[in-house]
C-alpha cells in the first residue's frame, strides 16, 4: 500500500491580531509561528495506520521554500518513509489550480495506491486543490473522507455531508482522498523524532525538473485585496424580568425583521 500525501505549511493565526499587508493581497506573517495544516496532520496520520496495518510506503510532498521542510520533518518523524520538497521561493504567486498542477507532475511519476490531501488549508480555506489533482492525474477520488477501509484492491469510504449525514462509497485503487478532520488521533510528535527523521530521504526538485513552464502556472484567479471585517457595535445586553427580557427580545427580532 503506497501512500502520497500532500501538506502544507500555513501561519497560526488564532488568538492573534491579523495586519493586512502594504499591498492588501493578504496579511503580514514575519512575526507568526508556523505550523503543519491541521487538515493535512490528520492526512498524515491515516496514511500512516494503513501503512502499519497493510505495509508500504508513505510519501510527504509540499511546495515551497527551505522554512517549510519543517511539515516534512514532522511528517516524516510521524513515521512517513520519504518526503519531497518543490523549490518555490514564492507559493503565494500561484493559485489553486497553479498548485495542484506542481503537486500532479510530482505524484505521476510515483507508484502509489491513494493519495491524500486536507479537505482545507486554514491559510487560504480553499478546498479544491485534492479535487483538482484527482482531475489532472485522472484519478477516482472521494471528499471529506471520515473513514477508510480497504478491501480486495478498493476503499470504503465514508465522506461527511451536509446535516450530521454520511455517505459510504466503493472505490477502485488507485485513488485520490482528501482527508477531514476527526478521521483519527494524530500522534504526539517529539524533539527527539524530529532529529532523528533528519536521516529519512527529503528530496529537493524544481519546477525545471517537473517540465512545467511559467504559462501554465499562471494564475487564473487573482486577489484583488483583502481586508479586515468591519467593526460593529458590541452586543446589546437585555436587564430586567424574565418576561421584560422576552418582550424585548421579540420586538428586537420582529425590527430586525427576523420576525413578523
Amino acid at each position: 500500500m503506497d501512500i502520497v500525501v500532500c501538506v502544507k505549511r500555513v501561519p497560526l493565526t488564532e488568538e492573534v491580531d491579523l495586519v493586512i499587508d502594504e499591498q492588501k493581497k493578504g496579511i503580514k506573517k514575519d512575526q507568526l509561528a508556523f505550523i503543519l495544516n491541521d487538515w493535512d496532520n490528520y492526512a498524515i496520520e491515516e496514511a500512516i495506520i494503513l501503512k502499519e496495518k497493510y505495509g508500504g510506503t508513505v510519501v510527504a510532498i509540499t511546495v515551497g521554500n527551505e522554512d517549510d521542510e519543517e511539515v516534512l520533518r514532522r511528517s516524516l518523524a510521524m513515521g512517513a518513509d520519504r518526503a519531497i520538497r518543490v523549490e518555490v521561493s514564492d507559493i503565494s504567486r500561484f493559485d489553486s489550480l497553479g498548485i495542484s498542477k506542481i503537486l500532479s507532475c510530482v505524484v505521476k511519476d510515483l507508484p502509489c495506491d491513494l493519495v491524500f490531501t486536507g479537505v482545507l488549508a486554514d491559510d487560504d480555506n480553499c478546498g479544491i486543490v485534492g479535487i483538482m489533482m484527482a482531475e489532472n492525474l485522472n484519478m477516482n477520488h472521494a471528499n471529506m473522507v471520515t473513514a477508510i477501509e480497504i478491501e480486495d484492491g478498493k476503499a470504503r469510504v465514508t465522506s461527511e455531508l451536509e446535516g450530521g449525514l454520511g455517505e459510504i462509497s466503493l472505490i477502485d485503487l488507485p485513488a485520490l482522498i482528501t482527508i477531514q478532520t476527526g478521521i483519527n488521533e494524530p500522534r504526539y510528535v517529539s524533539i527527539l523524532g524530529i532529529r532523528k527523521a533528519a536521516k529519512k530521504e527529503l528530496k529537493i526538485m524544481n519546477l525545471a525538473d517537473l517540465g512545467i513552464s511559467d504559462e501554465e502556472l499562471s494564475p487564473k484567479t487573482i486577489i484583488e485585496e483583502v481586508y479586515l471585517p468591519p467593526e460593529t457595535e458590541g452586543a446589546q445586553m437585555l436587564t430586567g424580568d424574565p418576561d421584560k427580557i422576552a418582550s424585548d427580545f421579540i420586538e428586537i427580532l420582529t425590527k430586525k425583521g427576523v420576525m413578523e
